[in-house]
C-alpha cells in the first residue's frame, strides 16, 4: 500500500444550534452546504494543490434530507466554483460520517486509485434538526408500515433508541458516576477555553461573515458553545436530560451544533512532488459495530482494530481525540483501552467545542493532525 498523508485541514467555527430558537444560532441564515463551500477553495489554496488534480470529493453528512441533500456531494463543488470534473460521493455513517469519508479517501489513495482526495463534512442542526423534529417539519416520513409488517416481524427493525438513553444504558453498565462525568465536562470547557485563549484554533478556523436574525453581520471565528464559566458547581445544578433519575445532563453531553470541515488527503509521493509538508501520515484505520443500544461503546473495538493494523498498542499513542458525544463514551474508552486521560482531547472536546454530526469526524482527525 502507498503512504497516505493529511496535507491540509480547515473548518468553520461551530455555532450552537437551537431548533426551537433559531435566531440564537450564529449560522441561523446559512445552510450547511454554504458553510462547506466557503471552506473548499480556501483549503485548496492554503494547501497548495491544483483543484484540477483532485480525484474525488467525499462529503460526510448524518442527516442528508431537506436542504442538506447534496446531489451526491456535487452541490458544494458547484457552490464553491470548483471544476465540474471533480466527482463526488455522499457518505453517511451518522456521527462518524466525515471520518468515514477520510477512511474511504485513505483507501482510494493507498490502493493507487487516487492521488489527491478532498474530504468534507457538514451539518446544521438548527435548520435540519434530527429526530422527530424532522417529521414535524415534513423533512422525512417514518415508515411505520415497514416496522409493523408481520412479514418482517422476524427482523428487529427498531434497532436503537434515543441517543441520550443509549448513554444512560452505558452508564448503568459501566458504573461511572455523575460526578466523574460532570468533571469531564468541566475539563472539556476548561481546555477549550485555554486553547482559544492561546490562539490554537485560529490555525484551523476560517472566519465566516454570517447574517444574524436581526440583519446584522457577525464574523464567526470562535465556537459558540464553549463556556468560560463552566464549573463543577454549575454542572451539578443541571437536571438529567433524558430520564428522570438519570445522570446524563446537558453539561456532560455534547450540544447541538452547525458547522463544516474540509481536509485534503494525498499520497506521500504527490505531496512531496508539490513541496507540501503534511500535517500527519495515516498509519491505519479501524471500524467496528456494537449493540446500538450502547452505541457509545463503539470507539473501543474500532480503536483496537486500528491499533492492531498499525502494529501499535494504546501505550504507543501520544495524543487521542475521542468524540465527546457524551462524557461516558470517553471515560469508557479511557478505561477499556488503558489510556492516560492527560493524552485525550487536550484542546477540549465535543462537550465544549460542539458536535455537528456529519462534520465531527473531520474535526477530530484535523484537530489531532495539527496537535501532532
Amino acid at each position: 500500500m502507498r503512504d497516505v498523508v493529511i496535507a491540509g485541514y480547515l473548518r468553520t467555527a461551530l455555532s450552537r444550534s437551537r431548533p426551537t430558537e433559531p435566531a440564537r444560532d450564529w449560522f441561523c441564515k446559512m445552510r450547511a452546504d454554504e458553510l462547506l463551500a466557503k471552506l473548499l477553495p480556501e483549503v485548496i489554496k492554503r494547501t497548495g494543490v491544483n483543484a484540477q488534480e483532485i480525484d474525488d470529493f467525499l462529503v460526510g453528512c448524518a442527516v442528508a434530507v431537506g436542504e442538506q441533500w447534496g446531489y451526491g456531494g456535487r452541490i458544494p463543488i458547484f457552490m464553491a466554483n470548483l471544476p465540474k470534473t471533480i466527482p463526488a460521493k455522499f457518505v453517511d455513517q451518522q456521527c462518524g460520517s466525515s471520518m468515514a469519508g477520510v477512511q474511504i479517501g485513505f483507501m482510494e489513495i493507498a490502493m493507487n486509485f487516487a492521488d489527491t482526495v478532498l474530504v468534507g463534512g457538514m451539518e446544521h442542526m438548527t435548520r435540519v434538526p434530527m429526530g422527530m423534529t424532522q417529521v414535524e417539519r415534513g423533512l422525512i416520513a417514518p415508515n411505520m408500515g415497514l416496522f409493523l409488517d408481520p412479514a418482517l416481524s422476524h427482523w428487529d427493525m427498531m434497532t436503537s433508541m434515543n441517543m441520550g438513553l443509549t448513554a444512560e444504558k452505558l452508564v448503568a453498565q459501566t458504573k461511572f458516576s455523575r460526578e466523574e462525568m460532570d468533571e469531564w465536562g468541566v475539563r472539556s470547557h476548561r481546555l477549550a477555553v485555554q486553547a482559544r485563549s492561546d490562539g490554537y484554533f485560529d490555525g484551523e478556523i476560517l472566519p465566516v461573515a454570517a447574517e444574524q436574525a436581526d440583519g446584522s453581520v457577525l464574523s464567526v471565528a470562535t465556537d459558540q458553545a464553549v463556556r468560560d464559566d463552566a464549573t463543577i458547581e454549575s454542572m451539578r445544578a443541571l437536571k438529567p436530560a433524558f430520564k428522570k433519575d438519570g445522570s446524563v445532563t446537558p453539561g456532560n453531553s455534547s450540544p447541538l451544533n452547525a458547522g463544516a470541515t474540509a481536509m485534503i488527503l494525498m499520497s506521500k509521493e504527490a505531496a512531496r512532488k508539490r513541496g507540501i509538508r503534511p500535517l500527519a501520515t495515516i498509519r491505519s484505520i479501524g471500524f467496528a459495530g456494537v449493540d446500538p443500544t450502547i452505541m457509545g461503546a463503539g470507539p473501543v473495538p474500532a480503536s483496537r482494530r486500528a491499533l492492531e493494523k498499525a502494529g501499535l498498542t494504546a501505550a504507543d499513542i501520544d495524543f487521542w481525540e475521542i468524540n465527546e458525544a457524551f462524557a461516558v463514551v470517553v471515560l469508557y474508552a479511557i478505561r477499556e483501552l488503558g489510556i492516560d486521560p492527560a493524552k485525550v482531547n487536550v484542546k477540549g472536546g465535543g462537550i465544549a467545542i460542539g458536535h455537528p454530526l456529519g462534520a465531527t469526524g473531520g474535526r477530530l482527525v484535523g484537530t489531532l493532525s495539527r496537535i501532532l
